[in-house]
């Protein structure tokens, strides 16, 4: 858990806490098409004739009030499909569709559909369809032009090519990290606390970096799945760096008894977390524990693999390198 992220309002283990408190509710609803359990990036659900659902939920949380405070709403949506879909994608699903949900306090008709674009935007860069949504005037809940917006989405993956990180990691597989845009959509109560409204509206370069919208990552995650079955079979799976950093989503590709050794020379930082880092005086350990430092995907395939994957995945328009292994341990990120 980061320090810094906790002094700034956001305690991860209250969540660890109310997921213990969910558990057996969730376990109340469970059908004969439940696959698996919970602590995936995705629910997965069989429909027959060998094939899953995948699907994922999120929204872009405190970003948008910078988005507010630069009154740009047009990339916000890109966001929020952006945290679903590449969440869907880590078990090599292709994503169906997507939904979003969009909450204010009086309805803004040019805002939302500022908003909504983004969102369009955001499927048509992830090769899913905007099936539908949400819109809600909640007077009194929200303040004056504040919003929110969240989403969710859902894919396909045969069952048979299914990755499962956590089934099929061994020590010697290698993880290729693909570059991210900047700090994507976590991080942002921390950021809010180390950069004032007079220091973010006083530097537009900063500002416009921190709102870089997030990458989505399914074109090049796809191509590996969708690709020669060697190529295919050759990834143990995909783990997508949000909330909690590397510490909190590396570990969930790994089987037990292994470890995930991290060479930090590896790729360049995009310099806005230097300056995150330094204006909030945050160490590295908690910055590498509240953000993606620069690597929002995560692939780990078999040694002999990654010759082809990197190739795919750079023909694909990702930035991709080898940034580490797998070797026996207990389930920790060696950084």
């Amino acid at each position: 858990m980061s320090d810094a992220y906790r002094d700034a309002g956001v305690d991860v283990t209250r969540g660890y806490r109310a997921l213990d408190l969910m558990r057996a509710h969730i376990a109340s609803t469970k059908t004969p098409g439940v696959v698996g359990g919970i602590g995936g990036f995705s629910g997965l659900y069989d429909i027959g004739g060998g094939r899953f659902l995948s699907a994922g939920a999120d929204g872009v949380g405190t970003k948008l009030k910078l988005a507010i405070m630069a009154d740009k709403h047009d990339t916000v949506g890109i966001d929020c499909v952006a945290m679903c879909v590449n969440d869907v994608v880590c078990c090599g699903a292709k994503p169906l569709f997507f939904l979003d949900y969009f909450a204010s306090g009086r309805t803004n008709p040019q805002l939302v559909a500022d908003v909504v674009g983004g969102v369009a935007a955001g499927c048509v860069q992830a090769g899913c369809a905007l099936l539908g949504g949400e819109t809600a005037e909640m007077p009194g809940f929200y303040g004056d032009g504040d919003y929110d917006l969240a989403g969710f989405a859902v894919g396909i993956v045969d069952a048979a090519k299914m990755w499962d990180g956590p089934a099929t990691t061994r020590p010697g597989d290698v993880l290729i990290g693909l570059a991210s845009s900047g700090p994507h959509s976590n991080g942002f109560s921390l950021i809010r606390r180390v950069f004032d409204e007079q220091r973010l509206t006083g530097d537009p370069a900063l500002l416009d970096a921190l709102l870089e919208p997030t990458r989505i990552y399914v074109r090049p995650v796809l191509a590996l799945a969708g690709g020669h079955d060697e190529l295919s079979a050759g990834v143990r799976g995909a783990a997508h760096i949000t909330g909690g950093g590397f510490y909190e989503n590396i570990p969930r590709l790994l089987a037990p008894g292994l470890s995930a050794r991290i060479d930090k020379t590896a790729w360049t930082v995009p310099a806005v977390f230097g300056e995150i880092a330094a204006a909030g005086n945050i160490d590295e350990r908690d910055m590498f524990a509240t953000f993606n430092m620069g690597v929002g995907m995560v692939v780990a395939v078999d040694g002999g693999s990654v010759d082809r994957v990197l190739g795919t995945l750079r023909e694909a328009g990702a930035e991709a390198s080898v940034i580490g292994d797998i070797v026996p341990g207990d389930g920790e990120v060696l950084l």
